[in-house]
């Protein structure tokens, strides 16, 4: 009786191991999707929001790590903190760590964008698409240019983050459902790589590193908080959870307002900053004389070649950094990043092309400095009720963001 007991109760274990691997693997046989625009999400997630506390349509938010190549979905739930609630491994983008710069670069984006439902594109040749939002105020302050940069399907990318078709029909279904709930804009988040002491330790040498310093209060304060940040832009730099006081607004390229943070928000980020700073220090010694090689996108491709055999041609996974980059010491860091700005200019005489400033990272010397303390972020009516900030009229008077942050 107790051999038949336990076969039985193996029996279910097996059958539920198998059932979670099923969950994890299982795509949609996109033939059977008879509309794709309201393709319903997958039982199991339904099943997992319910778990978490999530209404099907509450709010979401978007997280894009470049470095290994992954797209998050976060959530609102009943406390109107996020929680992750589904993830993706994106199967192309394009170009290296670091920002769109200009049109052509084939960098796809980093920084804070705002999608609303006009930004989803259901009739896209790329089966779904979600467009970006670049430029962004950020973007256009600073002069960069560029256009119709997506999150779609297909695997195929000149500048955007590629996904599946099976992954795409499930990123617009959750972006559908939240603006089905009322939220009016769903922040991106686009990060070069998860910004942790020992990442930031080892991107310290690239040219892109004061950039990446300021997404990363963004980065901090939706760590501390898990709510999306309210993001501004002033003197041609993001801002985060500032309150705009005596009347100022903020203006893209004009100077910053006087502006004030709320007490607890302040309280949380010091306490997150002294960790930051204790593991920094750590990182530092852990790293000495060592930096991250990012590799090119032809490199990163080459790992993941095998994948492409049998496919259409237009099938381009690339792979991520942390399959084909590695730590190297800094001298040759520096000799490969010189064999690269060679082989760039070389090439460029040779098309007859215009040389271009390259976005990716630069071995001159950044100095290894201790890090900076967080800084300190702004008000926030959650991001997804939060009106659009005006630039030129009066502020628009918002329910303060500390009244959110105290309550729960």
């Amino acid at each position: 009786m107790r051999i038949r007991h336990f076969a039985y109760v193996s029996l279910i274990a097996l059958a539920l191991t198998g059932c979670n691997d099923a969950l994890e693997t299982a795509q949609v046989d996109l033939s059977k999707v008879k509309n794709k625009v309201e393709q319903p999400l997958p039982p199991h997630i339904l099943a997992a929001m319910s778990a978490k506390g999530m209404d099907r349509n509450s709010p979401i938010m978007i997280r894009i790590f470049k470095e290994e190549g992954a797209m998050e979905i976060w959530k609102a739930k009943t406390d109107n903190r996020f929680d992750k609630i589904a993830d993706y491994k994106i199967c192309a983008w394009s170009g290296r760590l670091g920002p769109k710069v200009k049109t052509g670069d084939r960098q796809a984006p980093e920084g804070f964008y705002d999608l609303t439902r006009a930004n989803l594109n259901p009739n896209s040749k790329y089966y779904l698409a979600i467009n970006t939002g670049f430029p962004n105020r950020y973007d256009a302050a600073n002069g960069r240019t560029g256009s119709d940069l997506m999150i779609h399907g297909a695997c195929s990318s000149s500048g955007c983050y590629s996904m599946t078709d099976q992954q795409v029909l499930e990123i617009y279904a959750f972006a559908r459902d939240a603006f089905k709930g009322g939220q009016a804009t769903v922040q991106l988040q686009a990060f070069p790589f998860r910004m942790t002491a020992e990442n930031m330790v080892k991107h310290r040498l690239d040219s892109n590193y004061e950039f990446w310093k300021m997404l990363k209060v963004g980065y901090d304060n939706f760590e501390v908080t898990k709510r999306p940040p309210e993001v501004n832009v002033c003197e041609k730099k993001y801002v985060f959870n500032q309150q705009a006081t005596d009347g100022g607004a903020f203006n893209a390229a004009g100077k910053c307002p006087a502006m004030s943070t709320p007490p607890a928000l302040t309280a949380a980020l010091a306490s997150y900053g002294k960790t930051y700073d204790a593991d920094y220090a750590k990182a530092m010694s852990k790293y000495d004389g060592m930096a991250w090689y990012d590799p090119s996108e032809a490199e990163r491709k080459a790992v993941v070649a095998k994948l492409r055999k049998g496919r259409e041609l237009a099938f381009a996974p690339t792979g991520t950094s942390l399959e084909a980059g590695r730590m190297v010491k800094v001298a040759e860091l520096e000799d490969l990043m010189a064999k690269r700005t060679a082989h760039s200019v070389t090439t460029q005489s040779a098309t007859g092309a215009t040389p271009a400033t390259p976005a990716q990272p630069q071995a001159t010397a950044v100095a290894a400095a201790a890090p900076a303390v967080v800084p300190v972020p702004m008000q926030n009516p959650l991001a997804f009720t939060a009106p659009e900030p005006q630039e030129t009229a009066e502020a628009v008077t918002k329910k303060p963001f500390w009244k959110f942050w105290a309550r729960n």
